[in-house]
């Protein structure tokens, strides 16, 4: 029997911050090779949560914790997430750079 397929909603703030890591290092760091690998290797991941939705772990911090926002790592960031078990969604509310202050980040996540 097939696994429920979960569909995968990304907010405006988490598809900004994706769009400014990949152009950061495609052109600050002059990687272009590297930003699109990344972006593929995000969203093979992002993708992945449709069949493992918790696969990600629940992040420690509050009131995040409490919210149910999961994050899963993805080289040197984490991708925040949370799970709508009733109609079935995963949605992804942002994508941090793991070596940014993690709490001041959260602080400004929009879940909308």
């Amino acid at each position: 029997m097939a696994e429920n397929m979960y569909t995968i909603t990304i907010t405006v703030q988490a598809e900004q911050q994706l769009q400014e890591i990949v152009k950061y290092i495609a052109s600050e760091l002059k990687a272009p090779k590297a930003a699109l690998r990344l972006l593929n290797e995000m969203e093979s991941s992002i993708s992945s949560l449709s069949q493992f939705p918790n696969r990600g772990t629940l992040t420690e911090e509050e009131p995040w914790r409490s919210s149910g926002i999961r994050k899963m790592p993805v080289k040197n960031f984490l991708i925040y997430f949370c799970i709508d078990e009733e109609n079935s969604t995963v949605q992804i509310t942002a994508v941090i750079c793991g070596k940014r202050e993690q709490l001041k980040q959260l602080s400004k996540m929009n879940m909308e």
